[in-house]
């Protein structure tokens, strides 16, 4: 684990809703005055084509791609709030399961934190849902920076 002056980036993971875009204060507060580029990462899902019978027609739907560019635009549009805000950000979009997408995509990006939210889901809701910010806590080489859903409402009510 580096000190604060050995970090040069924070990688946020985003799944497009306003619960995960919650972290965005809270990394800002870190990332300004440690100077730390900001670093979108978007996982989306494994698509399987699907087969259409049209007739005499088969028709193929791969909806992954349609996906990926729909993850593009929107990291874009986050990052240039951002950029806007004097920060430094990038953005990447991988496909595959989320905590394993998260954990390599911090090892690809050099990052040397990352910030994320969580629901914070105890007993059955853990147990059925599992938990994105658990795994990647576990599997992470650097430190992650988790804000629980409670934490982050708290913060927007005083702001």
């Amino acid at each position: 684990m580096g000190t604060p002056e050995t970090y040069r980036r924070v990688l946020v993971p985003l799944d497009g809703s306003p619960l995960a875009e919650a972290v965005l204060p809270f990394v800002s507060s870190l990332a300004r005055p440690l100077g730390l580029e900001i670093a979108l990462l978007r996982v989306i899902p494994v698509v399987t084509p699907k087969v259409v019978e049209g007739g005499t027609r088969r028709i193929i739907l791969d909806q992954g791609e349609r996906l990926r560019e729909e993850a593009e635009v929107y990291l874009r549009g986050v990052a240039g709030s951002l950029v806007a805000d004097g920060f430094r950000v990038t953005t990447t979009v991988r496909t595959g399961e989320a905590a394993p997408e998260i954990v390599a995509g911090a090892r690809e990006c050099q990052a040397d934190l990352i910030g994320m939210m969580t629901h914070g889901r105890t007993g059955l809701g853990r147990l059925f849902f599992g938990s994105v910010a658990e795994a990647v806590l576990r599997h992470a080489a650097v430190p992650v920076f988790v804000v629980r859903a409670a934490e982050a409402q708290l913060a927007r009510s005083a702001a």
